[in-house]
């Protein structure tokens, strides 16, 4: 008879993977605001969404790919059921002296077209990021945490970003809001990524001393649609 594989416990990981959920499910909530900061113009969501990012290099660097995909199916997961709940919600009957019905409609329900923006570009753009931070750290040997983190939220937060604005307004704005727009909020992402470069080398230092892991990943199986999280191959890397 076969043994079963064993799976390893990490004592932070249920935390990560809280707030990891957290900072999704309140970025589309905050979404509704629009917000002006200087010449860039962008939802407030964009304002937490990048830590999104951070985590998922942080879950990536330490834990490795397969547990960074588990746990972007997670937070789609608690995506769905938030935008589910609150439209179950919004459409049953309420009392006439409550009359805040059209404000909980504008912040807490959502077209069916911005829906699919989010849900396709946070998959897409969240597996990008971590695949590729997965290739870069098995061959850098997990030397240059930098490159990696920076590197894979360029390419991450580009089609995130893209992917969303093109599905969510085009044809409902001119191409040349659209790519203000675009440009405006992958800029900003992009920005919080680099200047927060020293909390994520903290953050990987101190997970990976208190879990005693370090993983490389070896296999090449980075399909975003499989759950498995499978037994890693690891070895120590310094950052």
């Amino acid at each position: 008879m076969s043994q079963p594989i064993h799976q390893p416990t990490y004592r932070m990981l249920p935390a990560i993977t809280g707030f990891f959920v957290a900072i999704l499910l309140i970025s589309n909530i905050a979404s509704s605001k629009l917000v002006q900061l200087g010449y860039f113009t962008f939802d407030g969501g964009t304002i937490l969404f990048p830590l999104s990012y951070i985590f998922g290099d942080i879950l990536t660097e330490v834990y490795g790919f397969r547990i960074a995909r588990r746990t972007i199916w997670i937070g789609l997961a608690a995506q769905l059921l938030a935008v589910v709940t609150f439209a179950f919600v919004g459409s049953l009957p309420y009392p006439s002296e409550w009359m805040a019905q059209s404000s909980y409609d504008s912040i807490l329900t959502t077209t069916l077209r911005i829906v699919a923006a989010s849900i396709i570009a946070y998959l897409f753009g969240s597996w990008a990021n971590d695949a590729l931070l997965s290739v870069m750290k098995r061959m850098s040997k997990g030397k240059r945490l930098w490159q990696r983190t920076i590197g894979s939220t360029i390419i991450g937060e580009g089609i995130d970003t893209t992917l969303f604005c093109v599905i969510a307004f085009a044809g409902s704005m001119s191409t040349g809001l659209l790519l203000t727009v675009i440009l405006s909020n992958y800029i900003f992402k992009v920005a919080i990524e680099i200047f927060a470069t020293p909390v994520t080398y903290f953050a990987c230092a101190k997970l990976k001393k208190v879990e005693g892991v370090d993983v490389i990943d070896q296999h090449h199986d980075y399909s975003p649609f499989s759950w498995s999280v499978g037994t890693p191959s690891t070895s120590s890397a310094k950052i």
